[in-house]
């Protein structure tokens, strides 16, 4: 299973911007397959933003409920983030993970660097 992360890297404060997290090798419905982002602040630690589930179920960090939205493209097998009102301290590498619980595997995806700056 492969992960790829595609998206701008640089955007002005107030604006919104999507990412886009393309699945090779494995279905965006896969039974027990959970689909992640995460970030990592410039010299902070790893934040979890949420995820979607096999059944389309989304939950996310409630500190960025209101700002972010997950969300599955299952055409294009994809998972996605999109991002409203961003801020400097959302500039982050903004990485794609996903959990196979049927057979405890999980995958990374490279990450992609978010620059949110005027």
């Amino acid at each position: 299973v492969q992960l790829q992360e595609s998206g701008p890297g640089l955007v002005k404060p107030s604006q919104t911007l999507s990412l886009t997290c393309t699945v090779s090798g494995a279905s965006i419905t896969t039974n027990d397959a959970y689909w992640s982002w995460i970030r990592q602040p410039p010299g902070k630690g790893l934040e979890w933003i949420g995820y979607i589930g096999y059944s389309g179920g989304v939950y996310y960090s409630p500190s960025l409920k209101s700002r972010f939205t997950i969300s599955r493209d299952n055409t294009k097998n994809t998972a996605n983030l999109q991002m409203n009102s961003l801020e400097s301290e959302d500039t982050a590498v903004y990485t794609c993970h996903a959990v196979f619980y049927s057979d405890t595997q999980n995958y990374w995806g490279q990450g992609t660097q978010v620059t949110v700056s005027s």
